[in-house]
């Protein structure tokens, strides 16, 4: 298959942030085509279109980004590891998990299997795409930290700018950005605080943690304790595209890419400290289902 992400490396002087991406991403490879039913609108609709674009200028401004290139219906790396039900994989969980790991229904509610993977099938998924994945953000992040004594990685995502059918906000209009958090747990208020500010100097409304309070990602590397400070930032889409042609927005785009290159530049000049005495590296990544 194709790269699995693009890992692109800061062309301005370096500061201690990442940015991640992992819903940006259409591809799906022949194997997984086999397995395939989705309508290709859905693919497009529930990925994070363009948010790559969006963050475009951050490496000149000394942040690491990566970005994932497979459809989050291949492997959606933002879920845990075991984050799988019985009815997508074979010996998953009873546990209702339409869109984990795997995902088997659209937000709108289509189906996305044509039946359930083997478990071989997932294995493979995770072989190649999900384990290098969070392998490269690990080792990133840990470099980070060994540079600068801390680390930030920003999660960055979109969001349907109304609730569809799938979410639980159905057919609510939705702020312009939601910082996820997890409760302001993962990462130092002042990080928190500074995309707060940001979005409001560019005439954003926000709303923490709602509707999205950050996924897996936010919640394993966010450790501010340790050094590692984790915030996922959802924009709304109608700000950067047109969500139905799904194509981008000539004046929005950059009005967003403004707003992105603010909230990685504060990020980048934020002092924050590890306390001295802790040595803790990154925890390995547990990345088998």
């Amino acid at each position: 298959m194709s790269r699995a992400f693009d890992v692109l490396s800061p062309t301005g002087p370096e500061i201690p942030v990442v940015v991640e991406i992992p819903h940006a991403g259409l591809f799906i490879d022949p194997v997984a085509m086999g397995f395939t039913i989705a309508p290709v609108r859905g693919v497009g609709r529930d990925a994070d279109l363009h948010v790559d674009r969006v963050y475009q200028g951050a490496t000149a401004l000394g942040a690491t980004v990566i970005v994932a290139n497979a459809s989050r219906y291949v492997i959606d790396l933002n879920r845990g590891p075991s984050d799988f039900d019985g009815a997508a994989v074979e010996g998953g969980g009873a546990a209702a998990l339409p869109r984990g790991l795997v995902w088997r229904l659209t937000t709108e509610g289509e189906p996305i299997l044509a039946r359930r993977l083997p478990r071989s099938e997932l294995d493979r998924r995770m072989t190649e795409i999900y384990q290098p994945y969070h392998q490269a953000v690990h080792a990133l992040l840990h470099d980070k930290r060994e540079r600068f004594g801390f680390a930030i990685l920003l999660c960055g995502h979109s969001m349907p700018s109304q609730g569809r059918r799938g979410h639980q906000d159905a057919g609510a209009v939705r702020v312009d950005v939601v910082p996820g958090s997890r409760g302001r747990s993962s990462a130092a208020a002042t990080v928190i605080d500074t995309v707060d500010r940001v979005a409001r100097a560019h005439d954003l409304s926000v709303s923490h943690d709602d509707p999205y309070k950050g996924g897996f990602a936010t919640a394993h590397y966010g450790r501010p304790s340790e050094g590692f400070h984790a915030i996922q930032i959802e924009v709304a889409r109608r700000l950067y595209m047109d969500e139905d042609r799904l194509g981008l927005d000539p004046v929005g785009l950059p009005r967003m890419q403004g707003f992105a290159d603010d909230v990685v530049r504060s990020l980048g000049k934020l002092g924050l400290t590890t306390p001295p005495h802790d040595p803790t590296p990154v925890r390995p990544t547990r990345l088998g289902p």
